[in-house]
């Protein structure tokens, strides 16, 4: 009886909790969806209403980033703004933005005639089509119609995969009942850079048509037509350039991307938002002379790398992803911060530009060391290939040894700032740095073993990081604005989003006040996490981190109610389709190491993977209480490929599935349990 009567009361003492935490949470905006889901995987908006209307997106390949900003009039006219960077063709002195990069406006293309009428395109031209629908899907496509007389014009914008070079793509169709001349004016137009400012040698920026000249189109026919804009150091060689061809390339690549780790749930909106993360997180990849290196883009950050966005961020999701590139990014970006190893034990460097030839360090020691360690540990332990994980063993000792030597008395480790560079205060230790150099140890022991290295060195690590945890709840943990959670710093008093990171490290000693404080509308706003209470600004990468660690803490039922919010409104409403960095600063570009960690949120917080070894991870999952199942389809990692799924079998167990080509390996666990998969 009295045990029934203790059950009793820690069930009640839970319901209050949790009946708080509720009542003290944001409510979240009704939600008017511009974009429709495709059955092909694309989002559409069609244009009949909720006009005038501008949005902006960027696109990548090898050795060009495209940038498009759009606005579409009360009437049905689009204009096109088009930026178009070239990363590695790059002016003096070496920095981060030293790269070159030219806008095309509307103004600037070719003119184009339908029945000797001037199509209106941003020059002056009376005959003005009617847009009818853009979609995304790696390629922008605008569907615009002129009535009089009846033709159809798609046009498509996207980068080449392997080119420095964007095109952009014109198909007119005869919809009507009579023969159409179409017509477009050749054009060539070039501008090189000043010879002494130019690295290497003067470039060459290229606007050029192709296919130009006049058609008459009988009823049903088309036609193509294209401008292109590309770099080059040689502009008196000629080039054939097939922008049909190059758009099938472009076609075939966004196809490569998306075979493999296939997201499977009942929720059409978190299939979709995964599929278009994984597109920008990996096309986002450019062929330098150091090797394929991720950027962050942004019209800003090319052909570099940074602690944070490469190494902390997306290099972990690469070892999942099934991207021989990706996967390859990820070995040049831990190996380039690897040659900046010393002796001393100075600070390596926040960021690696231009091709590799010139470093950034202008916000001094950010906490780098850690994420780089927190980084490449779990992708080595995740891509599951021996031989990588001793080339990047070096590297985290060395970053692991830099982190200990910058301990303080109170035994959790000083850094200059975080990676927020000193917008906001961070003291002299942060929350932040502390979680990534726990959750570094965490995965440094477990490495060490799958090295067969000394088991001396190992349970050091092993022993450092029980010692670090608990000094982070004595220096960080706090009663802040109501909420029993942590402090950013010492002597911090206001809520931060950065609270969330010791649930995505596994510590969950303050994880019920700190959901609290997560959810609460002190820091919750319509984007996401605001990144201090009662501030605008937000970064989507702290809100990506909150809503994998919310996951990962087994809040489930709540995290997937803000999840789903989070993923429409970046698919469907106002700026689509990908996640964002920041706002104000930056006008939430579509910087691409955030959309890693948004694939993050699915592989370790509603699949709850956290790699323990070479072949081996514990599963767990968070199964929404109201899905029969879920499943992530052809995961490369681990040293093999596999699908791991997830049903229910009743309201207390779960099945963990995993097949791969030797087999079949079931699981029966209690929902909110682990599994330990040893593939």
């Amino acid at each position: 009886m009295k045990i029934l009567k203790k059950k009793a009361l820690v069930v009640l003492i839970l319901l209050i909790v949790r009946l708080t935490v509720y009542s003290q949470q944001a409510a979240l905006p009704e939600q008017k969806d511009r974009w429709v889901i495709q059955s092909d995987g694309s989002i559409t908006w069609s244009i009949n209403n909720r006009l005038p209307h501008a949005d902006h997106i960027e696109m990548s390949g090898e050795k060009v980033s495209l940038w498009i900003a759009y606005h579409v009039d009360s009437a049905g006219a689009i204009n096109i703004t088009r930026k178009v960077v070239f990363p590695m063709f790059r002016m003096l002195p070496d920095e981060t933005r030293s790269h070159i990069a030219y806008t095309f406006d509307d103004n600037e293309l070719p003119r184009i005639y339908i029945n000797n009428s001037l199509l209106r395109t941003g020059n002056g031209g009376r005959l003005a089509p009617v847009t009818k629908s853009i979609s995304h899907h790696g390629i922008m496509r605008v569907l615009a119609e002129t009535s009089n007389p009846a033709v159809k014009i798609e046009r498509s914008l996207f980068p080449s995969v392997d080119k420095p070079m964007a095109i952009e793509k014109f198909v007119f169709t005869n919809t009507g009942d009579k023969p159409v001349t179409v017509s477009m004016e050749k054009l060539s137009r070039a501008v090189t850079t000043d010879t002494l400012r130019s690295k290497s040698s003067p470039h060459t920026v290229i606007m050029k048509t192709l296919n130009e000249g006049s058609r008459v189109l009988q009823p049903g026919r088309s036609t193509v037509f294209a401008v292109c804009y590309f770099a080059t150091d040689h502009p008196e060689q000629s080039i054939s350039i097939n922008p049909e061809a190059e758009e099938k390339t472009r076609v075939k690549r966004i196809g490569q991307i998306l075979s493999p780790l296939q997201l499977e749930t009942p929720d059409s909106i978190l299939n979709t938002a995964f599929a278009f993360a994984k597109i920008r997180a990996t096309e986002s990849i450019f062929k330098t002379k150091r090797g394929y290196l991720h950027g962050p883009g942004g019209l800003e950050y090319y052909a570099a790398i940074w602690a944070n966005d490469q190494a902390e961020y997306v290099s972990p999701y690469f070892a999942f992803s099934g991207d021989s590139i990706g996967t390859r990014s990820a070995m040049n970006c831990y190996r380039l911060f690897a040659s900046y190893m010393n002796p001393e034990y100075n600070p390596l460097p926040s960021s690696i530009v231009a091709e590799g030839d010139a470093v950034w360090q202008g916000a001094g020691d950010r906490g780098d060391q850690a994420m780089i360690a927190y980084g490449a540990s779990r992708f080595s332990l995740a891509y599951g290939k021996a031989d990588s994980a001793k080339v990047l063993w070096p590297l985290i000792s060395w970053c692991l040894e830099y982190c200990r030597r910058h301990i303080n008395e109170q035994g959790v480790v000083d850094s200059q700032s975080d990676e927020l560079e000193g917008r906001f205060p961070s003291g002299k230790a942060n929350l932040s740095t502390n979680c990534l150099y726990y959750d570094a140890l965490v995965s440094a022991a477990m490495l060490a073993r799958e090295l067969h290295l000394p088991k001396k060195q190992a349970d050091e690590y092993a022993s450092q990081a029980r010692a670090l945890r608990i000094n982070i709840e004595k220096y960080f943990g706090a009663r802040i604005a109501g909420f029993d959670t942590y402090k950013y710093y010492e002597t911090n008093n206001t809520l931060r989003a950065w609270i969330c990171l010791p649930l995505t490290m596994g510590i969950y000693d303050r994880s019920s006040g700190t959901i609290a404080a997560l959810f609460s509308p002190k820091l919750w706003t319509a984007d996401g996490l605001a990144t201090e209470a009662g501030q605008e600004t937000f970064w989507d990468r702290s809100t990506l981190y909150a809503l994998r660690g919310v996951l990962q803490a087994g809040e489930t039922g709540n995290a997937m109610a803000f999840l789903h919010y989070y993923s429409r409104r970046r698919l469907l409403g106002e700026h689509v389709p990908y996640p964002v960095e920041a706002y104000p600063e930056g006008n939430q570009r579509h910087l691409s190491a955030e959309s890693g960690l948004y694939c993050r949120i699915f592989t370790e917080g509603l699949f709850g993977m956290r790699p323990v070894g070479f072949n081996s991870f514990t599963c767990s999952p968070r199964l929404p209480k109201n899905w029969a199942g879920m499943a992530l389809r052809n995961i490369h990692s681990f040293g093999t490929v596999f699908d791991l799924k997830i049903s229910r079998l009743n309201t207390e167990k779960l099945l963990v599935t995993v097949t791969k080509a030797g087999g079949t390996k079931t699981y029966t666990i209690r929902d909110g349990d682990t599994a330990r998969i040893s593939l």
